[in-house]
Parts: C-alpha cells; sequence; structure tokens
C-alpha cells in the first residue's frame, strides 16, 4: 500500500508541475500570447504599462521555475518551493475573484494564454484542486535528498525569471519618427460622397494616431486591444482606426478587441490597400495630414503618444 501511494504521489508531483510548465508556456510561446497576457494586467489589474511588463515577465518565469522544480521534486529548505506555489496559487485565485466581479464570467481568465478559454469561475475550481494537490504534497511526500538542493532551487528561480526578459526584451516604445521621408497622407477616400461613416473629425487637421486594421489580421486585433486599453486609460487620446475586411469578422473583431470605443471607419479593400498597402497593421502618427512617425503594435505606447501631443 505504501508503495502505491508513493507511486501516486510521484505521478501527482509530476502532473502539478507539468500545469506550472504548461500553463507558463501558454502565455509566453508567442508574442502575442504574451502581449495579451500583459494587456490584461493592465486592463483588469490597473497597472501602469511599464510596471505590467515587468510583473507579468516575472510572474511567467516564476510559474515556470516551480513548475519545473516541483516535477524534479526539488523544494528547497523547508519545502518552500510547494508553499510558494501555494500562495501564488492563492494570489491568483483572489485575482480572478476580483475579475468575475469586475468583468463578468463570460471572459477568458488568461490562464492558459489563448491555447484554452477558461473563465474565472472554471479557473477558481481548477485552483481549488491545485492547493489541495499542493497540500496533500507538502504533508505527504518527500522530495529529493541531495546536498545541493539548499542552492539549486534559487538559481533555477533566477535563470527562469531573467528568461522572459532575454527572450522578449522590453522595447523602447519609441515610434520610428519619420524625417526626410516624412509624407502626406492620401485619405479621400474616408470622405467620399454619399460615404455613410465618414469620420465626424477632420482628420487633415491637428494631431491623431490612424490605425489601418484588417479585420482577420490577428496582430492587428492586438493592436486594437491595446487602444483600446490606452483609451480608457486616457479618453482624450486621438485614436482613429480605419478598418477594412469581411463583415462576417466583424462580430469576432469586436469582441476580442473591445474596441468600440474607438472612432472608425470602413474602408473597401482596394481603397484600404491603397492607403495601408500590404503589410498590417499600419500605425501612423499624423499631424495636418502629413505622416510624422510610424509604431506597431508591440511600440505602441501610452506615453509616447501623450509626449508627442505635447510637442507644438
Amino acid at each position: 500500500m505504501k508503495k502505491v501511494s508513493a507511486v501516486l504521489l510521484i505521478l501527482l508531483s509530476v502532473a502539478v508541475g507539468a500545469l506550472f510548465i504548461y500553463s507558463a508556456f501558454t502565455k509566453i510561446y508567442t508574442l502575442e500570447s504574451f502581449e495579451s497576457f500583459q494587456y490584461t494586467i493592465v486592463e483588469y489589474v490597473k497597472l501602469p504599462w511599464l510596471l505590467a511588463a515587468l510583473a507579468g515577465r516575472a510572474l511567467i518565469g516564476l510559474e515556470f521555475a516551480l513548475g519545473v522544480l516541483i516535477m524534479a521534486h526539488i523544494w528547497g529548505k523547508g519545502k518552500w518551493v510547494l508553499k510558494s506555489a501555494i500562495l501564488l496559487t492563492i494570489i491568483f485565485s483572489i485575482y480572478l475573484v476580483y475579475l468575475w466581479v469586475y468583468a463578468g464570467n463570460d471572459i477568458n481568465c488568461g490562464c492558459f494564454g489563448d491555447a484554452i478559454w477558461m473563465s474565472p469561475s472554471t479557473s477558481l475550481v481548477k485552483n481549488l484542486f491545485l492547493i489541495i494537490a499542493l497540500w496533500l504534497l507538502l504533508r505527504l511526500h518527500k522530495q529529493l535528498v541531495v546536498s545541493t538542493l539548499k542552492w539549486i532551487p534559487l538559481v533555477v528561480c533566477a535563470i527562469a525569471v531573467a528568461s522572459p526578459f532575454i527572450y522578449y526584451p522590453i522595447p523602447d516604445n519609441q515610434p520610428q519618427w519619420l524625417k526626410k521621408g516624412r509624407f502626406q497622407l492620401d485619405m479621400a477616400a474616408l470622405y467620399a460622397a454619399g460615404k455613410t461613416d465618414a469620420p465626424k473629425v477632420d482628420l487633415y487637421k491637428g494631431k491623431h494616431v490612424i490605425a489601418f486594421f484588417s479585420l482577420s489580421c490577428p496582430h492587428c486585433r492586438m493592436a486594437a486591444y491595446k487602444m483600446h486599453i490606452m483609451l480608457q486609460k486616457n479618453p482624450k487620446l486621438p485614436l482613429y482606426m480605419i478598418i477594412a475586411g469581411k463583415d462576417e469578422y466583424l462580430a469576432d473583431f469586436w469582441k476580442n478587441t473591445k474596441a468600440q470605443n474607438i472612432p472608425y471607419t470602413r474602408l473597401k479593400a482596394d481603397d484600404f490597400t491603397a492607403i495601408a498597402g500590404f503589410s498590417w497593421p499600419v500605425i501612423y502618427y499624423i499631424k495636418d495630414g502629413w505622416v510624422e512617425a510610424e509604431t506597431n503594435y508591440v511600440l505602441l505606447n501610452q506615453s509616447a503618444i501623450e509626449e508627442w501631443l505635447q510637442k507644438p
């Protein structure tokens, strides 16, 4: 019976460790999934963009390190690795309760990135079983007995936490300023006679950040989601979207981006590509109809836009 219990506890430790590793992997295996995780922190936890970038990388690295150590049965002095895993799961659970109350249950909590859609309530149930499993390991299971284990967990944690900062360095968030290449944007198609959704503002006057999005483009959706959050944090930002794509993609676009708070105009494919080209998203800083800078969905940054708006 003891051998059966020992085998079951070993399998439980491997399963729990694998779950932590998979959770970390799904948040960082693509740039889109990683950016989505950061945007969730900004939107719901209300952290500043830079702090969210730091916290997101550190949390993913810590989650991966705990998974590797639990799976390898290396738990440190006093089993602090298991205790840290329980504490981290409790913190995530508190966040899930807040998310459920603040945003409802019909959203993806982001626990497994975009790989597995999971509501806050479902994730809370998952976390409950996870805490019970960690508690069983803490009370009933033994770690590997090796004299060097005192420092191995700390080294693993240090390497794992540092890795996301190396894999995805924090960008400087500065757009590409155009000097000699500065050009005037031809937006006549936006104001064509009879166009029912023509811009209500004159995009040829003043400063605007204009983004060209294809409804089916995943990077466009990431940029639109980011702009949605930025406009929530500062409603005075002069953001504008120009959208092209089939009607069948529109509902999913709004669901994924929540960008209905951003004014927009739709264009036919030929008019859209005549202005934006064939690689999207295209995001321009425009002053009086002239493109002064361009950026992408990763470098798009609220503080950079606000600094630009302050310039004469």
